[in-house]
């Protein structure tokens, strides 16, 4: 009989939004028990009053899965939840349909140890048709945003922070729905001087599962989202917000 060998859990808690994929998140729960290490905390928040995610989360509570209820909505908010929940200050993000690579934990330790105070982000790759996958990142080259104005080269599904750093920074606007609350962190955070890397070895895959007709309503959203992000800035005299219009009216035409 073979002697079983425990998987080194680090000091860290992994939040994941859910609004009822429990399919999907079974599978992003299964590649996460598969980390080595793994971390010691998986929050899952979930807003879809679903009670198949929390049966699928009862499945990995070996792993250190555990169930939050948020009778809210919008991505933001949830990640926010978990952020206040979470039992660690080493907090990374990742969504329901997606899986991540098995030293994911691991990279985004050592990527926020060397780097104290950083959000780190990093490569968000396709499975499946990548027409049918938003919001990817697939750069080879690691990059430091730090002194920039970026917006767009934050992953919400793809990043570590510190969860006491996100939480005295005010964490994701929640009124900015039902998408951009990444890039009007990202902006907020580079703006106040913040640290910010994007690390090609930090690794998740984003998978397609959504009809033709479903994509079309997430980028209705995206539009949306990025209007409210955009408003927001121009209320407050950011100009620069303006730039962001006019390069996406050009890259619609």
């Amino acid at each position: 009989m073979g002697i079983k060998l425990e998987v080194e859990r680090l000091p860290a808690t992994v939040v994941i939004p859910t609004v009822g994929r429990p399919a999907l998140l079974q599978s992003g729960l299964t590649s996460l028990a598969r980390c080595a290490p793994r971390a010691d905390e998986i929050l899952v928040v979930d807003q879809s009053g679903n009670s198949a995610v929390g049966q699928v989360v009862g499945q990995f509570a070996h792993v250190g899965a555990r169930l939050c209820t948020d009778g809210g909505r919008g991505r933001g908010r949830a990640v926010n939840a978990g952020l206040r929940a979470a039992r660690h200050d080493l907090v990374l993000v990742t969504d329901d349909d997606c899986t991540v690579a098995p030293d994911w934990i691991g990279v985004a330790s050592a990527l926020t140890e060397a780097s104290p105070g950083y959000i780190v982000t990093g490569r968000v790759l396709p499975v499946g048709d990548p027409r049918a996958v938003p919001s990817t990142i697939s750069a080879q080259r690691p990059r430091d945003y730090t002194g920039t104005r970026a917006r767009g080269v934050l992953s919400g599904g793809n990043m570590a922070a510190s969860r006491s750093a996100l939480l005295q920074f005010g964490g994701f606007d929640e009124r900015i729905v039902p998408s951009a609350e990444d890039n009007d962190l990202c902006f907020r955070w580079l703006k106040a001087g913040r640290g910010l890397r994007y690390e090609p070895t930090m690794v998740v895959w984003h998978h397609a599962w959504r009809t033709s007709e479903q994509l079309r309503e997430l980028h209705r959203g995206y539009a949306r989202g990025d209007g409210v992000f955009y408003g927001k800035h121009l209320r407050g005299g950011e100009l620069r917000a303006l730039g962001y219009v006019f390069a996406d009216i050009q890259g619609a035409i």
